[in-house]
């Protein structure tokens, strides 16, 4: 059995909040964007990491045939019972599986999308070079991989036990709290979230306690290991309306392409 790469832990926990954060944070200014790309690669696109379905079932409600992939069980199961719920079955594909060593045909897929950081929580260098070839191989000639990363995570500023969000729960009934704290491991090149979500429900409250890491990939950092892969990179972007990329930018994203031949 193939050791999960390091970096998933947490992720299976998460999966019971990951919507409620998201939408007060990241909410759907990125979806346009994802969904922009995939209409104009003309093809099946690839998501890495779909997780829940956040921007998987827009690109499937856009029109598009979309094959999502995740090592996480519970996250999948979300995604899928979001499918369930639609007539989009025939356009979007949920596959639960190892980015390293995608499950699937070579050659198939005009563009392969890595949304908001990702590769970063691919924490080993081994396991980020894996995911890279295995994009590679199953883009098309001349297709694109485009990558968001989660922008200067190395100057993000520690904290410890500070409340980040806290907010109604309609599906649940219930009131919701997120503490959180932050550290960095420089010598790493790491950044480590423990999160704490408090739910409570009249006069209980129920903790989930666990941890996310992710590495603070800068874009040449990650512009050096796409070139590596055999990936030439032709945009970098600082916002999703296709400004370019500066180091101050608060959205980073680059995209690379594939050899035409």
């Amino acid at each position: 059995m193939i050791k999960p790469p390091s970096g998933s832990a947490g992720w299976d926990d998460y999966a019971d909040f990951y919507d409620w954060e998201n939408a007060q944070t990241m909410a759907r200014r990125d979806v346009p964007f994802w969904q922009r790309l995939a209409l104009a690669a003309q093809g099946p696109v690839l998501e890495l990491g779909c997780g829940t379905g956040r921007v998987t079932l827009p690109l499937a409600r856009a029109g598009v045939k979309v094959v999502g992939v995740d090592l996480s069980a519970p996250m999948l199961k979300r995604a899928r019972d979001r499918v369930r719920r639609t007539p989009l079955g025939r356009r979007a594909r949920l596959v639960r599986g190892d980015i390293r060593a995608l499950p699937l045909l070579p050659n198939q897929f005009p563009l392969v999308a890595a949304p908001y950081g990702i590769l970063q929580s691919l924490l080993r260098e081994a396991d980020l070079s894996a995911t890279l070839r295995a994009v590679h191989d199953v883009l098309t000639p001349g297709g694109r991989l485009v990558i968001e990363l989660v922008a200067d995570l190395a100057s993000w500023q520690e904290y410890r036990g500070e409340t980040r969000l806290r907010g109604w729960r309609p599906g649940r009934k219930a009131h919701l709290t997120l503490v959180e704290s932050v550290r960095q491991d420089r010598r790493k090149g790491l950044i480590l979230f423990e999160q704490e979500f408090a739910e409570r429900r009249g006069s209980e409250t129920v903790r989930k306690r666990f941890s996310l890491a992710f590495r603070t990939l800068s874009v040449p950092q990650m512009t050096r290991r796409l070139e590596k892969a055999g990936l030439t990179v032709t945009s970098r972007l600082g916002s999703y309306d296709g400004a370019p990329w500066s180091p101050e930018a608060d959205t980073w994203i680059l995209v690379a392409e594939r050899a035409a031949c």
